[in-house]
């Protein structure tokens, strides 16, 4: 069986393209596998905010059509990408096992977040970043800031900014450590629903490529990736909202945390819950009633306006 994986082209999409060809190869001897770098519009549209340019979906929209059209049978994200909710006859069949799920602080000048000094400017094109890091450090300027990895940090290196913020798990997978000055931990900064996950999507029809696909799942990162999907889910979906979800599991239980907060940092509502394992979604759904409890629908409302 030959197998086509549909991919963005950015160094790092190649990478995790690379890494689940890899793990295939590895567990199903004899499959043939080659990958189809594409671009997306997320990838071309630099100059844009990504909520005000069409959302996560201009990530994953040319890959979807590639396997609609049978050009490649599965398409590589990251889960952080990919829409809470996908159309009709898509499906994921796997979730690959967790990188490091937190953000990193990058900077040439300043150790840590709580060391800039009022007017320093940070970039970042995450409106829950942006949120999260006003909220902890007020004064700093956060500004839009596009591309893929080694954009973002040519930017920095060139001076247009005092330190930026990406994902550990991106620098990681790119052998970029060392550009890492610290962590910004879930207490401080919670990340983003799905963040640090890699997930295949194909057609649900194509049962026979479900079934190579599911030996790569991994179950404790699939129903915590589910369970923070689901209040992104339960709260609209859209990557306008400065929404942060987290859950790690422990046995058969799962913690959650999420929050919901004003682009200016000035309201935020905050959920923290405990559920079974086996229900991720409920306690999803749970942890954005408890948002809304908590003012969530007067932030949204807001939003709209």
């Amino acid at each position: 069986m030959k197998l086509v994986i549909a991919t963005r082209r950015s160094r790092l999409a190649l990478w995790q393209a690379e890494h689940v060809r890899a793990r295939l190869l590895a567990r199903h001897p004899g499959l043939e596998c080659e990958l189809l770098p594409m671009s997306t519009r997320g990838d071309e549209l630099l100059e844009t905010r990504l909520d005000e340019a069409g959302g996560k979906g201009l990530f994953v929209k040319e890959l979807e059509t590639a396997l609609a059209d049978g050009r490649a049978q599965l398409a590589v994200h990251s889960m952080k990408d990919v829409p809470a909710e996908l159309p009709p006859g898509f499906h994921l069949a796997a979730i690959l096992e967790r990188e490091d799920p937190r953000d990193a602080f990058v900077s040439a000048r300043y150790g840590a977040l709580d060391e800039l000094p009022r007017g320093a400017i940070v970039g970042t094109s995450s409106l829950r970043r942006a949120a999260q890091l006003r909220a902890r450090r007020p004064g700093i300027e956060v500004r839009l800031l596009r591309g893929n990895v080694d954009t973002r940090l040519a930017k920095l290196d060139r001076g247009d900014y005092d330190a930026i913020v990406l994902a550990v798990a991106g620098l990681a997978r790119l052998g970029l450590q060392a550009r890492i000055r610290s962590v910004l931990e879930p207490e401080a900064v919670l990340p983003s629903p799905g963040q640090g996950a890699l997930g295949i999507e194909s057609l649900a029809a194509r049962a026979d490529v479900s079934g190579l696909l599911r030996a790569l799942d991994h179950a404790a990162t699939a129903c915590c990736v589910r369970a923070e999907r689901a209040v992104s889910r339960a709260l609209g979906g859209s990557c306008t909202v400065p929404l942060g979800a987290f859950a790690q599991a422990s046995g058969e239980r799962l913690r959650l945390r999420a929050l919901v907060s004003a682009p200016d940092a000035a309201r935020v509502a905050r959920a923290d819950c405990e559920g079974s394992r086996e229900q991720p979604e409920a306690l999803g759904e749970r942890a954005a009633d408890e948002l809304r409890r908590q003012g969530a629908a007067d932030i949204l409302a807001a939003l709209e306006r």
